[in-house]
């Protein structure tokens, strides 16, 4: 694959010939290591050379080119934190979606209603799954209707080359929804022309077979995927039918063509669920179910003119369907909600070195659309949903942004500060403007320090603004959610052992809930609300150590790592008042993680979870707190150069628990499967 331009260089030294970093191909264990970027990479993949200089080593590592931050830079130049989980990290991991891999991230809340990645809310630091950014190979694909279905990808695991997590407010980087981070994944065409087949099977009825075929050329690269997998769901409702089965299927194209100077890449994707949604939106309707449509397509580029400036254009649309059935099947009981949603965006992002630092300025215009039985204000003229219904209502709003931000470099000092200015068309909001800045210093060879200052906003969903149907009663004058973050941290890395730690202050302005309030009866609405002001104080933590450099002699011990996370929010529900998101947030995270090679290619991994929950849910009309729970799970695989066989488990223990009150999450949950490959 063709290089971008010239190679970004920083050095390493040690006096021990054995320490490559493993760092410098970014292998770290999940959710533990947070390596310090100012945001994520993209597809082009990140190599390391070894020049020999006695009697110490010199690392080179070669353009990271960035799509998700203002200005390219190497990885050990950067001043914020990312979590990095790589192509290693995915295969070892007991997990068969980027929502179960993502549990392992200590400073991430996945809370499930169904499992598989069925239906899951993803959080960061303490907010709530419609405040961060989801993007594919740095394109924001976050639907305005909901967060719920946000994690829908339309690729498998093994098509990712890593997932990486950028904690804290992103606003002069992604503008709007990332008001507590962001999370991009990145995909992967094989180097070389071939195919990946793969097939498991296991509890509850569970199957998922698929694969992909690739075709690598001198100056472009094609790969072509899909994917079927279903179960028959682990509950029942009242009647005894299942209410938690799924049905889902992906396809995924992606390509890219390279020759000096120009790099354009593009992908085009679709998915498709069907689930029971269990009691996911009302207790009182245990039949519920849902059946989700997305497609993706982007094309982007990455043009290098010159040594001094680059242009890096964007261009996409995702659209999303949706159809909600609050009893299965029966629409003459609850008619059908339709929604479907569209976004179009153009992003342009220019970069300009001087001797005065790297520069990067540009804009993006995003247009967010919906139509709808429920969700906006009255049509003109009412178009066609499925099976013969009408969508009634929509909205439409447009996102305009303006970029600035300047960097420094300077020995081992980074320096980088700037600002956006958005406005959004879908009120009378004027242009607000976002300054951030980060500086990272590392004061000796194997320590860093960083601090952060950094703000953002996010804008209402529609569901936010809208919804005011089967006991939900929404505000479509809500305000923009506001944030302003201060970060501190530092980070110790040395050949076989890595350590982060880091405390942060977020104060929220606006933060959008929806509430219940059981002193006016256990049938009160759920109402979507501004909360004035909410403060919440972190501390994250965490340490690796890598045995395969540590104690070479020994064998059987690769890997052991451990992550804590604390958090600490200064509001507080009344006592007969029930928060649904804002409020109910993870106080403790504990994630432990060992790695372990049995013999030959049998390798073993384990992954513990503790969590302490803050907060309550309703229950034969009464309130309960959450209790804490841990969870253990299992992979063993045999890893070959051309196959790879594996057998896993998931809460090994059988533990019963929740993430959201009154749906209770599965039991064990045993998997067993096969990956062959083959090049041509």
């Amino acid at each position: 694959m063709k290089r971008l331009s010239g190679a970004v260089r920083f050095k390493c030294f040690t006096r021990r010939p054995y320490a490559v970093f493993r760092s410098l191909k970014l292998e770290v264990n999940i959710g533990v290591l947070a390596i310090p970027m100012l945001a994520f990479a993209n597809t082009q993949s990140v190599s390391a050379q070894v020049e020999n200089k006695a009697p110490e080593m010199q690392y080179e590592l070669e353009e990271v080119s960035v799509t998700g931050t203002r200005v390219p830079m190497a990885l050990g130049q950067a001043a914020r934190m990312v979590t990095v989980l790589d192509r290693d990290d995915i295969a070892a991991a007991p997990a068969q979606s980027v929502n179960d891999l993502l549990k392992y991230a200590v400073g991430i809340d996945v809370r499930q209603r169904g499992d598989m990645g069925v239906q899951t809310d993803i959080s960061i630091r303490g907010g709530t799954f419609d405040q961060i950014s989801i993007l594919l190979n740095g394109i924001n694909i976050c639907d305005p209707q909901t967060g719920h279905n946000a994690a829908d990808f339309p690729v498998d695991i093994s098509e990712i080359e890593r997932i990486e997590v950028l904690e804290g407010p992103a606003g002069r980087v992604y503008g709007t929804s990332s008001l507590v981070g962001a999370i991009n994944i990145v995909t992967r065409i094989d180097a070389q022309s071939g195919m990946e087949l793969h097939a498991e099977g296991g509890s509850y009825g569970f199957f998922h077979g698929g694969g992909h075929a690739s075709f690598a050329g001198k100056a472009h690269s094609h790969q072509v995927s899909g994917s079927y997998a279903r179960s028959d769901g682990f509950s029942r409702n009242a009647a005894g039918s299942l209410n938690s089965d799924f049905r889902r299927g992906k396809a995924f194209y992606q390509g890219r063509y390279a020759r000096t100077g120009v790099n354009v890449q593009w992908h085009a994707g679709f998915t498709q669920k069907d689930y029971g949604a269990n009691t996911f939106y009302s207790a009182k309707y245990d039949d519920q179910f849902e059946h989700t449509r997305k497609y993706f397509t982007a094309v982007q580029a990455d043009i290098n003119g010159s040594t001094a400036y680059r242009l890096r254009p964007a261009v996409y649309w995702n659209r999303s369907e949706d159809r909600f059935e609050l009893v299965r099947g029966r629409p003459e009981t609850v008619p059908f909600n339709y929604h479907r949603t569209d976004v179009y965006g153009l992003n342009l992002n220019n970069t300009l070195e001087t001797p005065l630092g790297k520069t990067a300025f540009g804009a993006e215009l995003r247009n967010e659309g919906i139509v709808s039985t429920t969700l906006g204000e009255p049509l003109q003229t009412p178009r066609p949903a499925p099976a013969g219904g009408q969508y009634t209502v929509g909205l439409n709003r447009t996102n305009l942004s303006f970029h600035l931000e300047h960097n420094i470099l300077w020995r081992g000092l980074t320096l980088s500060a700037g600002v956006i200015a958005v406005k959004n068309m879908g009120n009378e909001m004027n242009f607000r403007f976002y300054p951030g800045a980060d500086i990272g210093w590392r004061f000796a060879r194997d320590w860093k320090l960083y601090a952060s200052f950094n703000t953002s906003l996010r804008m209402p969903t529609f569901t936010e603004l809208y919804y005011t149907v089967d006991g939900y009663q929404a505000d479509k004058n809500l305000k923009p959610e506001e944030m302003t973050a201060y970060e501190a941290g530092v980070k110790y890395l040395t050949p076989g052992i890595r350590g982060t730690a880091a405390v942060y202050h977020y104060r929220g302005t606006n933060l959008i809930d929806w509430i219940k309030d059981l002193s006016e009866g256990t049938d009160a609405p759920w109402q979507s609300v501004n909360h004035a002001r909410v403060n919440t104080t972190g501390v994250e933590t965490s340490l690796q150590m890598n045995f395969d450099e540590l104690w070479r002699g020994q064998k059987v011990l690769r890997s052991l790592s451990v992550a804590y996370a604390y958090i600490h929010q200064d509001k507080r529900t009344e006592p007969d008042v029930q928060s649904r998101y804002a409020l109910e947030y993870l106080r403790h995270k504990v994630v432990a993680q060992a790695g372990f090679r049995l013999w030959r290619r049998l390798g073993l991994n384990l992954s513990y979870r503790w969590q302490d929950r803050t907060g309550n849910y309703e229950h034969d009309g009464r309130m309960r707190p959450y209790r804490p729970y841990s969870l253990v799970d299992a992979r063993l695989s045999w890893d070959d150069a051309r196959f790879r066989l594996y057998a896993e488990a998931n809460n090994l223990l059988n533990k019963t628990y929740y993430d959201y009150g009154n749906i209770p999450q599965p039991g064990i949950w045993v998997r067993a499967g096969a990956v062959w490959k083959v090049g041509w």
